[in-house]
């Protein structure tokens, strides 16, 4: 039964801390490939450079595809003030009030370069100031330069991309991790470990497992989008992060899932209605392997909004593990959700013959 070792939680450390925003990935691909080739029985990649690593197994079909994308939301620097400061746009959505105080890494042709997001003083804001929200057009990023020249002399330029600074740590527990970008490399991590579990393992497969990680989903599922016609997949599995609803303020009609109760099979979201025999398939090995899961509805999409309408069409499916405060600085997730997620999905892929994935197309 698959653990999370010491070495795939470095793995996964090295990884979450890699600077990676949209558009701007290539490092966190470079550490993903030099880790998983030598498990793969092949590398491919797509021209925005998702990562496709092939396992063969009793069949050439069905091709069955486990994709998470490896891009964070992050900023691009849109200019640079006589003083040193930065402007900058977002990649991705965020939410205005995360930002204030938190250290990025801005990206230059010189290397990284450490910033803080920043506004006007407290102490300088009128009573009728204090009450407002303080949008991200009112931000800068300081990177401790006293003038343009000088902002400039760091490698600094417009178009540089920037990124949460990193924050891995385990908790007291040992339980729960905090970190940056568990949206999404918390997903290809669970789709790389199952491909090297299997390997390892010498575990058969009457399919071919494709394992993936996507490029640019942030910004509107645009690896999904190319990767499909590289892989040219038969059934598309997604693993995501899923939005916690074990936080203050939020119901279980907002949010359904608890950290440590499983990963999530997702029976609706705003990119994708999934396959229903599929879904009631997944239900079943998750019942018949004794993993705990959890049945939610998301608002947003992922990756299977482009994978599902590949062709004439793909059954597809997300399986989320539940993350609290994405799209921030500091997410947290629970280790026996990501162990119990690579476990459904090393399930899933024993299971996946071609018989069995016809049927979930047939009337």
């Amino acid at each position: 039964m698959y653990k999370l070792s010491e070495e795939s939680l470095n793995f996964l450390k090295e990884i979450l801390e890699e600077f990676g925003p949209s558009g701007f990935e290539d490092r966190v691909l470079k550490r993903i490939k030099d880790r998983m080739e030598k498990y793969a029985d092949k590398v491919m990649k797509d021209n925005l450079n998702s990562l496709i690593f092939i396992k063969r197994g009793l069949s050439d079909r069905p091709k069955i595809l486990v994709a998470g994308h490896v891009d964070e939301v992050g900023f691009v620097v849109t200019s640079i003030t006589k003083e040193g400061y930065l402007t900058f746009t977002n990649l991705g959505g965020w939410f205005d009030q995360v930002l204030l105080a938190q250290k990025v890494i801005v990206m230059t042709g010189k290397g990284p370069v450490l910033g803080v997001i920043a506004s006007k003083p407290p102490h300088l804001l009128t009573p009728e100031e204090r009450q407002k929200v303080v949008t991200m057009r009112q931000m800068y990023i300081d990177v401790g330069a006293t003038s343009e020249e000088e902002a400039k002399n760091m490698g600094i330029r417009v178009g540089d991309p920037v990124a949460p600074y990193p924050t891995f740590q385990i908790s007291n527990s040992g339980k729960t991790i905090f970190a940056k970008a568990f949206d999404d490399r918390i997903g290809a991590f669970i789709a790389m470990e199952a491909l090297k579990y299997i390997k390892e393992n010498n575990i058969e497969h009457p399919n071919t497992y494709y394992a993936a990680a996507t490029v640019q989903e942030e910004v509107g599922l645009r690896g999904a989008e190319t990767v499909r016609w590289v892989a040219d997949h038969d059934l598309a599995i997604v693993t995501e992060v899923d939005i916690a609803g074990d936080v203050p303020g939020i119901s279980p009609g907002e949010a359904q899932s608890k950290l440590g109760k499983g990963p999530t099979i997702v029976a609706f979201d705003s990119s994708m209605i999934p396959n229903q025999k599929l879904k009631e398939f997944v239900i079943k090995v998750a019942e018949e392997a004794k993993i705990p899961y959890q049945l939610t509805v998301v608002r947003g999409g992922t990756d299977a909004g482009r994978l599902h309408m590949y062709k004439e069409g793909r059954p597809s499916i997300v399986i989320g593990v539940p993350t609290r405060h994405i799209h921030s600085h500091v997410g947290v997730v629970h280790r026996d959700d990501v162990e119990n997620a690579v476990r459904l999905v090393i399930e899933l892929i024993k299971r996946l013959d071609e018989a069995t994935v016809k049927s979930f197309t047939e009337l």
